[in-house]
């Protein structure tokens, strides 16, 4: 009985542990995965051309809400910018409709930025460091 008690306190303890690690690993894999159409993002804006998913090269995440149809980048007259995606699909769930988002000053910087105004179960202890939350 005592031996049952004892595992019964270390799931407790385990468990939310563990889920938090999880949660926290999505946010950095879908953070990392949209930083690599920013190379193909700057090469398509200094030719003048368009940032479509086709010319980035975009593969929707199972952890987003995207797809192939909806474009996830935005290039501006003035060389601002940003990349965005929305966490749903596979994500867990107090994830769902966070956004994720780099922004491209006009100076070619790059920001990380997440807005979690959609999410209740949002927690800032997720954040990526290198990122923003606002």
């Amino acid at each position: 009985m005592i031996v049952v008690a004892i595992i019964g306190i270390l799931a407790a303890v385990a468990i939310p542990s563990y889920q938090g690690y999880v949660v926290s690993a999505q946010v950095k894999r879908a953070v990392g995965e949209l930083s690599t159409y920013k190379t193909s993002y700057e090469f398509q804006v200094s030719n003048s051309d368009t940032v479509t998913n086709a010319e980035l090269g975009y593969v929707p995440s199972n952890l987003t809400t995207g797809n192939a149809a909806t474009d996830i980048a935005i290039a501006n007259a003035d060389g601002s910018g940003h990349l965005q995606v929305t966490l749903g699909g596979n994500a867990h769930p107090n994830l769902t409709d966070v956004i994720v988002r780099f922004e491209r000053t006009v100076n070619g910087t790059w920001q990380c930025v997440i807005d979690p105004s959609a999410a209740p179960r949002w927690s800032n202890s997720l954040s990526p460091g290198a990122c923003n939350v606002i």
